[in-house]
């Protein structure tokens, strides 16, 4: 089954594939859900019906979570019994029957859906062709979505709140002056600008390749200036242009003509003062989340790669940085460039994986649980006690 690590990311994010889907899944099912994962523990097919017993409370939703649950997973498991023990060759004088010919493809099936369970702890820079494109697929159904915030515009709304006094005199007109129907006001929220900042050195490849891919995902699935894309090699390259484009096979080959050092050096400092001083302080960066993707190995000098950060921190509502290292065992940020980073980040999590995206995908999604406090910064180990500059 899916490992302890990503199956909390993994129960919410399928619970949400199937609202989409229009099926109602109430918050205990999902609680149930994730109780009945541990108990099927690795029997076959347990997860399709982990969720299928607790997720769908009616009959009539059952295609419809078949549905959602290949798309999600890729594959449905193989839900009829298995055939009885035959010969492993057929007697002399016979050919294989028709069900010895379908088992290959039975059997083809259950180890794509076992593939898929393990993308979600492999580290990217173990996979192989097959995995990249499960992975790819997997990664284009994610859509980045940062916190809501508030705007002064407000919206109209159908509970009572504040009057909207303009709409009500306009439908007592209709009714010879007599205020019959009053009309209500409610504040307005929109997705906060989602900026990726993804480290393209060498050392960095398979990472950057996986979120580059989930920020043309997340520009294919929000509204043009909504996200912004930039990669930083020995310098600064904005691709927001290039992933607008819908197909993807198009949209990467045109950011491959566009950046000229892929997987070369990276000068961090250099790249984060351009993205400051270029677009960052002219309000690209102003109020927006922005996502730094790097192992934090810096050629340039770890002293301007904190200034810019600090920089950087003034502009930003939040700075969320996904390392790969972090999800190696006994990791800390000892690196000059990633501790001169570190301290002025929000977050500090791993990216090495199809779970940590999708994990990130959840955190992003959730409104920050504190502010960066004035005259205060993060520690450089990234937890969230404070220290005093």
């Amino acid at each position: 089954m899916v490992p302890e690590a990503a199956a909390e990311s993994l129960v919410v994010a399928f619970a949400r594939r199937l609202r989409s889907a229009g099926i109602v899944v109430p918050v205990g099912a999902v609680l149930t859900f994730s109780r009945a994962l541990d108990a099927v523990g690795e029997m076959e097919g347990g997860l399709y019906w982990a969720g299928r017993a607790t997720l769908v409370c009616r009959p009539e939703d059952t295609p419809a979570y078949d549905e959602a649950y290949a798309s999600f997973f890729g594959s449905l498991p193989e839900l009829t019994p298995e055939p009885p023990p035959r010969p492993l060759r057929p007697p002399p004088g016979e050919t294989a029957g028709p069900e010895e010919e379908s088992s290959g493809g039975e059997a083809e099936k259950r180890a794509t859906y076992s593939a898929r369970e393990r993308l979600w702890q492999e580290d990217f820079a173990r996979y192989g062709t097959k995995e990249w494109e499960e992975a790819e697929h997997l990664i284009k159904e994610l859509a980045a979505r940062p916190e809501l915030r508030r705007v002064r515009r407000l919206r109209t709304a159908a509970r009572p709140g504040r009057v909207d006094l303009g709409r009500t005199v306009r439908k007592a007109l209709s009714h010879d002056g007599e205020a019959l129907l009053t009309a209500f006001l409610a504040e307005a929220e929109k997705p906060r600008r989602l900026v990726f900042l993804v480290d393209i050195s060498g050392s960095m490849k398979p990472y950057a390749r996986a979120f580059l891919r989930l920020a043309h995902a997340a520009t294919s699935a929000r509204p043009a200036g909504q996200v912004e894309t930039f990669v930083l090699g020995t310098r600064l390259t904005r691709l927001t242009r290039q992933l607008a484009e819908k197909d993807p096979d198009r949209a990467f080959a045109a950011a491959g003509r566009t950046a000229q050092d892929w997987y070369g050096g990276t000068r961090l400092g250099e790249g984060l003062r351009a993205f400051n001083s270029s677009f960052g302080s002219r309000g690209l960066a102003r109020g927006a989340l922005v996502l730094i993707v790097s192992d934090g190995w810096e050629r340039g000098d770890p002293a301007l790669l904190g200034e810019e950060m600090a920089r950087l921190s003034r502009l930003a509502r939040r700075i969320v940085w996904a390392n790969p290292l972090r999800a190696s065992p006994g990791y800390e940020p000892l690196a000059a460039g990633m501790a001169a980073a570190l301290p002025f980040a929000d977050d500090f999590v791993a990216g090495h994986s199809f779970g940590s995206l999708v994990s990130l995908v959840e955190l992003i999604g959730r409104p920050a649980q504190r502010k960066r406090p004035a005259g205060g910064r993060l520690s450089p180990l990234g937890r969230d006690r404070v220290v005093s500059r």
